[in-house]
């Protein structure tokens, strides 16, 4: 019997595939690369959210995925961020950078 869970539900037991890929990256030249990052990039990009898969299924994903997906990912997620600070700077008043 094959077990399907939700790929959250495998998080825990996959972990080692999750930092071989990030080890992977930081061989390419991604130095700043980190399991946890991997993981939020397979479920922002690539699962679109938390589905049901095997896991087999889940180790594939990570094994499959792309420098290219991973850039693309830390570029948006760069991005946001940045938009988030200047959201905050602009509501807080703190963009100002004369006092008076």
């Amino acid at each position: 019997m094959e077990i399907v869970q939700t790929v959250s539900e495998w998080k825990a037991m996959i972990l080692p595939t999750l930092e071989s890929k990030a080890n992977e990256f930081q061989m390419m030249g991604y130095t700043r690369a980190n399991a946890e990052e991997v993981w939020d990039c397979l479920v922002k990009k690539v699962w679109k959210g938390d589905p049901e898969k095997r896991i087999y299924e889940v180790v594939q994903d990570i094994f499959h995925l792309g420098s290219g997906t991973y850039i693309s990912y830390l570029t948006v997620a760069a991005y946001q961020d940045d938009n988030l600070f200047a959201s905050i700077s602009a509501l807080t008043g703190e963009d100002q950078k004369d006092g008076g």
